[in-house]
Protein backbone atom coordinates (compact mmCIF):
# COMPACT_ATOMS: atom_id res chain seq x y z
CA UNK A 1 0.00 0.00 0.00
CA UNK A 2 1.51 3.74 -1.03
CA UNK A 3 1.64 6.32 1.66
CA UNK A 4 -0.95 9.02 1.49
CA UNK A 5 0.20 12.25 2.54
CA UNK A 6 -2.78 13.87 4.43
CA UNK A 7 -1.57 16.38 5.97
CA UNK A 8 1.87 18.57 6.70
CA UNK A 9 1.77 20.71 9.23
CA UNK A 10 4.69 23.44 10.91
CA UNK A 11 5.61 25.48 13.54
CA UNK A 12 9.16 27.68 14.02
CA UNK A 13 11.13 28.57 16.91
CA UNK A 14 13.39 31.14 17.34
CA UNK A 15 16.06 31.20 19.92
CA UNK A 16 18.10 33.74 21.27
CA UNK A 17 21.18 33.34 23.38
CA UNK A 18 22.73 30.16 25.52
CA UNK A 19 20.63 27.02 26.49
CA UNK A 20 20.42 28.05 30.18
CA UNK A 21 20.01 32.07 30.04
CA UNK A 22 18.67 32.11 26.41
CA UNK A 23 14.90 32.16 25.04
CA UNK A 24 13.14 31.19 22.26
CA UNK A 25 9.25 31.67 20.79
CA UNK A 26 7.57 29.25 19.36
CA UNK A 27 5.04 30.29 15.96
CA UNK A 28 2.79 27.23 14.44
CA UNK A 29 2.30 27.79 11.19
CA UNK A 30 -1.88 27.52 11.44
CA UNK A 31 -1.48 31.13 13.66
CA UNK A 32 -3.11 28.84 16.73
CA UNK A 33 0.04 29.45 18.10
CA UNK A 34 2.28 32.48 18.44
CA UNK A 35 4.47 33.49 20.46
CA UNK A 36 4.91 31.23 22.98
CA UNK A 37 7.71 31.71 25.43
CA UNK A 38 9.84 28.53 25.97
CA UNK A 39 12.62 28.38 28.10
CA UNK A 40 15.31 25.98 29.55
CA UNK A 41 13.75 26.63 33.35
CA UNK A 42 10.18 26.11 31.84
CA UNK A 43 11.55 22.74 30.75
CA UNK A 44 13.16 21.63 34.06
CA UNK A 45 12.03 23.66 37.06
CA UNK A 46 8.85 25.82 36.55
CA UNK A 47 6.71 26.87 33.86
CA UNK A 48 6.23 30.28 34.73
CA UNK A 49 3.53 31.15 32.26
CA UNK A 50 6.36 29.41 29.88
CA UNK A 51 6.23 26.57 27.50
CA UNK A 52 8.25 23.56 26.62
CA UNK A 53 8.34 20.84 24.46
CA UNK A 54 7.31 18.09 26.33
CA UNK A 55 4.29 19.87 27.05
CA UNK A 56 3.88 20.50 23.29
CA UNK A 57 3.94 16.94 23.05
CA UNK A 58 1.51 16.05 25.72
CA UNK A 59 -0.91 18.77 24.18
CA UNK A 60 -0.46 16.76 20.56
CA UNK A 61 -0.93 13.21 22.70
CA UNK A 62 -3.80 14.07 24.46
CA UNK A 63 -5.70 15.67 21.11
CA UNK A 64 -4.66 12.92 18.87
CA UNK A 65 -5.72 10.44 21.49
CA UNK A 66 -8.62 12.32 22.27
CA UNK A 67 -9.47 11.95 18.02
CA UNK A 68 -8.54 8.10 18.20
CA UNK A 69 -10.71 7.50 21.01
CA UNK A 70 -13.81 8.95 19.64
CA UNK A 71 -13.64 7.40 16.62
CA UNK A 72 -12.58 3.57 18.57
CA UNK A 73 -15.99 4.10 20.34
CA UNK A 74 -18.31 5.11 17.69
CA UNK A 75 -16.94 1.80 15.31
CA UNK A 76 -17.80 -0.04 18.46
CA UNK A 77 -21.61 1.55 18.34
CA UNK A 78 -20.72 3.07 21.27
CA UNK A 79 -20.59 6.68 20.77
CA UNK A 80 -18.93 9.26 23.04
CA UNK A 81 -20.98 11.99 24.79
CA UNK A 82 -17.59 13.37 26.09
CA UNK A 83 -14.06 12.20 26.53
CA UNK A 84 -11.48 14.26 28.53
CA UNK A 85 -7.76 13.22 28.40
CA UNK A 86 -4.82 14.55 30.31
CA UNK A 87 -1.47 13.52 28.90
CA UNK A 88 1.41 13.63 31.22
CA UNK A 89 4.88 13.74 29.66
CA UNK A 90 8.19 12.94 31.76
CA UNK A 91 11.48 14.17 30.87
CA UNK A 92 14.16 12.12 32.59
CA UNK A 93 17.68 11.97 32.88
CA UNK A 94 19.86 8.94 31.90
CA UNK A 95 23.00 7.50 30.66
CA UNK A 96 22.51 8.48 27.68
CA UNK A 97 21.33 11.95 28.07
CA UNK A 98 17.71 13.36 28.34
CA UNK A 99 15.15 11.88 27.18
CA UNK A 100 11.17 11.86 26.94
CA UNK A 101 10.87 8.73 28.99
CA UNK A 102 6.84 8.20 29.77
CA UNK A 103 3.54 9.18 28.67
CA UNK A 104 0.46 8.84 30.58
CA UNK A 105 -2.56 9.31 29.33
CA UNK A 106 -5.61 9.95 32.20
CA UNK A 107 -9.10 9.57 30.36
CA UNK A 108 -12.25 10.20 31.21
CA UNK A 109 -15.74 9.15 29.06
CA UNK A 110 -19.27 9.85 29.24
CA UNK A 111 -20.82 6.93 27.42
CA UNK A 112 -23.64 5.18 27.08
CA UNK A 113 -24.51 2.20 27.45
CA UNK A 114 -21.26 0.65 28.10
CA UNK A 115 -19.27 -0.99 31.16
CA UNK A 116 -16.57 -0.21 32.69
CA UNK A 117 -14.38 -2.85 31.77
CA UNK A 118 -15.44 -2.19 27.99
CA UNK A 119 -14.38 1.41 27.97
CA UNK A 120 -11.04 0.59 29.39
CA UNK A 121 -10.67 -2.15 26.42
CA UNK A 122 -11.99 0.42 23.61
CA UNK A 123 -9.28 2.91 25.62
CA UNK A 124 -6.43 0.57 24.86
CA UNK A 125 -7.32 0.03 21.59
CA UNK A 126 -7.48 3.24 21.09
CA UNK A 127 -3.79 4.11 21.89
CA UNK A 128 -2.66 1.45 19.47
CA UNK A 129 -4.64 3.25 16.71
CA UNK A 130 -3.48 6.84 18.15
CA UNK A 131 -0.91 8.32 15.28
CA UNK A 132 1.24 10.13 18.08
CA UNK A 133 1.18 7.22 20.35
CA UNK A 134 2.75 5.04 16.91
CA UNK A 135 5.39 8.00 16.39
CA UNK A 136 6.16 7.38 20.06
CA UNK A 137 5.76 3.65 20.25
CA UNK A 138 8.99 1.33 21.25
CA UNK A 139 10.82 4.65 22.32
CA UNK A 140 8.31 6.51 24.86
CA UNK A 141 6.32 4.19 27.78
CA UNK A 142 3.12 4.80 27.10
CA UNK A 143 0.07 4.30 29.44
CA UNK A 144 -3.98 4.80 29.66
CA UNK A 145 -5.55 4.92 32.46
CA UNK A 146 -9.46 5.33 31.85
CA UNK A 147 -12.20 5.96 34.09
CA UNK A 148 -15.64 5.90 33.11
CA UNK A 149 -18.11 8.46 34.68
Amino acid sequence: MATVTLAERQATVQWNGSLREGSGTLDAGSGALHDLAVTWASRTEQSDGKTSPEELLASAHAACYAMALTNTLAQAGKPAEQVQVTATCTLARTDAGLKVATMILDVRGHVAGITAEQFAELAQKAEQGCPVSNALRNNVEISVNAQLV
